[in-house]
Parts: C-alpha cells; sequence; structure tokens
C-alpha cells in the first residue's frame, strides 16, 4: 500500500513538473517571439529545428542499437557523419542568433541593449496642421495625444498657446493652463511658464490687466518667498503702464533723428537725460509715490537711486536705495552682483573714496567665491585707482525745500 502511494506520489510531481516545464519552454518562445523582428523567419526556424532534432533523437537510437549489438564500426561512423550533418544544418539556421548573443553584451554597453525607449508623445503632424491654418485639425491631434499622456508639458502648452493665439478662446487656453497647473509632480519653472504665458495672453489679446494680475499673483500665492514670486510682483507693479501691457500695435512709435557728432550714446545711463528727467523732481516725486505702493519695484527703485545719485548728488540716498536691492531675500546672483556693481560705480562718481568702492566690489568676492563675478570683480578693483584718477569730485547739490515734498527723508526704507 505505501509503494502505490509512493507511486502515484511520483506520478502526479512528474506530470507537474512536466507542465511547469511546458509552460517555461511557451513562456520562452512567445517571449522571444514578441521580441523578434521576423516572427515568420523565427517561427520557420523552429519548424526547422524541431525537425532537425527529430532526426537527431533517430541518429542517437540508431547508434545506442549499433553499440549495444556488439562493436559496428561503419554504423557507428554512419551516425558520426550524420550527427555532424545535422550540427551544421543546425549552426547555419541559428548562425545570426548565435552571433548576435555573443555581441549583445558588448553591444549593449554602447545602444543599452533591448530595452524598450519609453514612450513619448509625438505632435509633428499638430503642428504640420497648424502651418497649414488647420487649426481644429490640429486641437484633435494635440487632444490625441493628451489622452495617451495627460501630464505632458509640451502638449498641454502647446494646446493652450494654440486656443490663445490662432482661435482666439482666452477661455479655453485658462481651463488648458488651470488644469496644468492643478496637475502633481509638475516642475515650478514649468508652473510658472504657463502662468505668464496666460497672463501675456491676456495683454496682448484682450488688453484685460486684471486677469494678467491674476495670473501673477497666483505665482506668488504658489511660490511664496522665491525669485519668481518677486518678478510676478515686479510685473505687477508695471501693468499700470499701458505701454507695458498693450499689445503692439496700440503702442505709440518714435522717430529718432538723427543727429551730428556725438550724441553720448556711448555713455553711461546716468549720464543720458531722459524724457523723464527733464523734470528730475516731478520724476522723484512720482517713483517714491509708485514705490510706497509696489516696495518690490527692482526696476523702479533703482531708477530713482540713479536719479539720487545723478541729479541730487546724494550718494547717501543712492545707497540706502540700492541696499534694499542687495538685501532683497531670494534675488539671483547675477542681480545682486549688477547692483553691486552699479553702487561702486556711483561711489567713483559721486564723491565716495577709494576705500569704499573697493569695499562694494570686495562683497562680490565674499559673497560668491570662485565665480566668474568674483574674478571681474577683482580685476576691476585692480584699476579702481585709475577710475578715480579719472573721474572728478562732483559738487553737492543741497535739497532743501524737496525733501519734504518729494518723500526723500525717513522714507529710505520703502
Amino acid at each position: 500500500m505505501q509503494f502505490t502511494a509512493r507511486t502515484s506520489w511520483d506520478i502526479i510531481v512528474s506530470i507537474l513538473l512536466m507542465f511547469a516545464m511546458i509552460a517555461g519552454v511557451g513562456w520562452f518562445l512567445w517571449r522571444t517571439l514578441k521580441r523578434t523582428e521576423d516572427p515568420p523567419r523565427l517561427v520557420f526556424k523552429w519548424v526547422l529545428s524541431a525537425i532537425g532534432l527529430a532526426l537527431v533523437f533517430r541518429t542517437m537510437s540508431g547508434l545506442a542499437r549499433a553499440i549495444d549489438g556488439g562493436v559496428n564500426y561503419g554504423a557507428a561512423f554512419y551516425y558520426a557523419i550524420v550527427s555532424a550533418i545535422l550540427g551544421l544544418c543546425f549552426a547555419i539556421i541559428w548562425r545570426h542568433n548565435i552571433a548576435s548573443m555573443i555581441a549583445k553584451p558588448f553591444a549593449s554597453l554602447y545602444d543599452g541593449g533591448n530595452e524598450a525607449d519609453d514612450p513619448k508623445p509625438f505632435y509633428s503632424s499638430a503642428r504640420a496642421k497648424r502651418m497649414r491654418g488647420d487649426f481644429l485639425g490640429a486641437k484633435a491631434d494635440i487632444r490625441e495625444q493628451l489622452t495617451r499622456f495627460p501630464t505632458d508639458v509640451e502638449g498641454q502648452m502647446l494646446l493652450a498657446e494654440l486656443e490663445a493665439q490662432d482661435i482666439h478662446d482666452l477661455r479655453a487656453a485658462e481651463i488648458v493652463v488651470q488644469r496644468f497647473i492643478a496637475q502633481k509632480g509638475h516642475a515650478p519653472t514649468n508652473i510658472v511658464y504657463a502662468l505668464n504665458s496666460m497672463a501675456d495672453w491676456h495683454l496682448k489679446y484682450a488688453q484685460d490687466r486684471d486677469a494678467a494680475q491674476a495670473c501673477f499673483e497666483k505665482i506668488i500665492e504658489l511660490m511664496p518667498e522665491s525669485e519668481w514670486a518677486l518678478r510676478a510682483s515686479q510685473r505687477i507693479a508695471h501693468l499700470s503702464d499701458p505701454n507695458m501691457w498693450l499689445g503692439t500695435e496700440a503702442r505709440r512709435s518714435y522717430k529718432v533723428e538723427h543727429i551730428e557728432g556725438d550724441p553720448g550714446l556711448g555713455q553711461a545711463w546716468g549720464s543720458v537725460k531722459s524724457v523723464m528727467e527733464e523734470n528730475p523732481e516731478s520724476t522723484a516725486a512720482q517713483y517714491v509715490k509708485h514705490l510706497e505702493e509696489f516696495p518690490f519695484d527692482t526696476e523702479i527703485r533703482e531708477k530713482l537711486a540713479r536719479l539720487y545719485a545723478e541729479h541730487y548728488h546724494r550718494l547717501d540716498l543712492a545707497e540706502a536705495q540700492l541696499e534694499q536691492l542687495i538685501q532683497y531675500p531670494n534675488q539671483p546672483a547675477r542681480q545682486v552682483v549688477r547692483w553691486l556693481d552699479v553702487l561702486a560705480e556711483l561711489q567713483v562718481k559721486h564723491g565716495a573714496n577709494y576705500e569704499m568702492a573697493r569695499a562694494t566690489l570686495q562683497r562680490i568676492i565674499d559673497l560668491y567665491p570662485g565665480a566668474s563675478a568674483a574674478t571681474v570683480a577683482q580685476s576691476r578693483i585692480d584699476r579702481l585707482r585709475l577710475e578715480f584718477k579719472g573721474q572728478e569730485q562732483s559738487q553737492t547739490v543741497t535739497l532743501g525745500a524737496y525733501e519734504d515734498d518729494l518723500g526723500l527723508k525717513n522714507r529710505t526704507s520703502q
């Protein structure tokens, strides 16, 4: 009874092993068939190989019978020749596969092997249709790709641009942008780009200042205390100037007449008399009032600093304005370097001594050691005495009653 149970168990195990082997071989063949570039040819090779294997088994059986019946050199030689011919046939059938198997480990070091490329969306057809003026067809192609890749940045921004610029449906473009920024995992730079683009479209195609401001405020909300938030604040401050947000066709054009001689175009910004500086008192008052409302408008604050130094010769007030710019948090390094360089320039031109200007340039080196800006600052320090030698001392202009009216007293902390 015990022998019968063991025999039954062995049979079950053998059957299971046979099915497992068949399944394994079947999986391997199916996987190979899916990865091959020529499935019919591979199937044909398998058929020939099956026939060859059948012949090999028949040959080996004949060789075994010849050996069991006694030494038969003729039969052994015959079966050896047949085996060699079958082996040669297998080599001919599978020669490319064998060569590929040997070379693939080395080739994979350069081409990545059989790893499939990540699927990517393609918008060439949509762009071609857009160029032909088939905007609806382009829109359909983009949406087809976004069905497969719903979070693709390029496709969503292309669709929003198409809606705004070509179909002139700002509401549809805004919906696309809103869905985009609501998705998780997008880089902050892409979100800022989308909102800035939407703001530009509102200004360009609808002259809608409020809608554009809402986009900038969204940047500040999503990226508080960041460089992008500061830039958004700067753009909000400039929305009050119609020339900054009206379409290009609505902006005034000015004709510049040719002037004989040297009009001073090669000089520094502070040496050129702009239209606004023809009335510097009024300009300074406008700058101060603007900064009370938009304290992070770096462009206006820099202009105010230059005006203090160039017109009023009040280097102390100019330094206070530039120091606020330098101390703003989250400012990019290039801006800080630029403002320190401007401060050194004003110090050289408007009464500071060598040590003060040198200390200003040294701050660049201390803040960004090893950077190219530090090298440039050191080079300027080396020739700083020459700058002072060629610079005439400026007379100090007393502001008098202007200080109370223009807000120059007790407002340097704006």
